[in-house]
């Protein structure tokens, strides 16, 4: 049996763990796992280990935590590993003298068809723009982000039901499958490369995926019309949510996060972001084409409910309004 390359796994978020899982589970010579250093979480600011750590000690994997890719102590374990290929699927930009080490170079799994959707989410925007479909991409790592020699892609439609969380699991699966033929085709040398200028559609190149932050999730009722707001409100959901202000006729504000909507086309004599309840049973806002009916929400440091369930405990009617 030839010898097998010695890889080395960069990830942090269950989003990884797919990928790591397939490449333990066909047999590939993992060597080390790197991950972002435990840190406290939650409301009681424990000290967490990242996904990708939790599963590597299952499987008993070395698992290595830097807390500086270029301090020198991680580059010398790095050297003295020897691996003839690196991995990465959702982990933090690498420096030069971290991604050019390995002979056969470093791999990068994106969640899109680069190079649309350059970014750190581009599950969030493809479905905030719309789009039908997007996708999966390997390709090697170069000093741009995003921006080096494609390997493989595989095309994943967008539901129109679907939100930001279901299309993530769907593609964390199907990711780390196109991820191991990834690597088993370089390891095997037997594969071939496109620069991603060759992929360019005309549009694409416009099509970027920046980190989201919480201050772009406000929800600008005003702005947009029917279909725009929902793919916002979906795109965002359920993390980091899309948020509004729900403001009392006496101007009392609060917090509120939306998760789900669906959407009612029909004229209606209202200006568009007016509130419309009957108080009990349904929540909904006011477009230019119709109305944007809420279906789940979460006042803050309040629990996920649906509306009515809401409604029965936060009693409002139409002289409130959204912000």
């Amino acid at each position: 049996m030839p010898k097998r390359d010695r890889i080395i796994f960069y990830g942090t978020p269950e989003f990884a763990v797919a990928s790591l899982m397939e490449l333990y589970e066909e047999g590939f010579n993992i060597v080390a796992v790197v991950t972002t250093p435990d840190k406290p979480a939650g409301r009681g600011q424990k000290i967490k280990a990242s996904p990708v750590k939790l599963f590597a000690r299952r499987k008993a994997l070395p698992v290595l935590q830097p807390a500086s890719l270029k301090e020198e102590s991680f580059l010398s374990q790095l050297k003295k590993l020897k691996v003839d290929l690196q991995v990465v699927v959702a982990y933090r930009m690498l420096p030069k003298e971290v991604w050019s080490m390995p002979k056969k170079g470093t791999i990068n799994l994106h969640a899109s068809l680069l190079p649309a959707y350059r970014g750190a989410s581009p599950i969030n925007y493809a479905i905030i723009h719309g789009e039908r479909y997007t996708g999966l991409t390997t390709f090697f790592i170069d000093e741009k982000m995003d921006n080096g020699a494609v390997i493989q892609q595989e095309k994943t439609q967008i539901h129109p039901e679907d939100n930001a969380g279901m299309l993530h699991d769907r593609m964390m699966l199907q990711g780390g499958k196109l991820l191991a033929k990834t690597v088993k085709a370089v390891e095997n040398n037997r594969f071939t490369t496109t620069v991603q200028k060759d992929l360019f559609n005309g549009t694409n190149e416009y099509k970027a995926a920046p980190k989201i932050y919480r201050e772009n999730c406000r929800i600008r009722w005003n702005n947009k019309n029917m279909t725009q707001l929902r793919n916002f409100i979906r795109g965002l959901s359920p993390y980091p949510a899309a948020h509004t202000w729900l403001v009392s006729p006496e101007g009392k504000r609060h917090m509120l996060k939306i998760f789900e909507v669906s959407t009612i086309t029909q004229k209606h004599h209202y200006q568009n972001g007016q509130l419309v309840t009957d108080g009990k049973k349904y929540l909904d806002i006011t477009s230019g084409d119709g109305y944007i009916q809420i279906m789940e929400l979460q006042l803050s440091g309040k629990k996920k409910m649906t509306t009515q369930e809401f409604l029965r405990g936060f009693p409002i009617d139409e002289r409130w309004k959204f912000d």
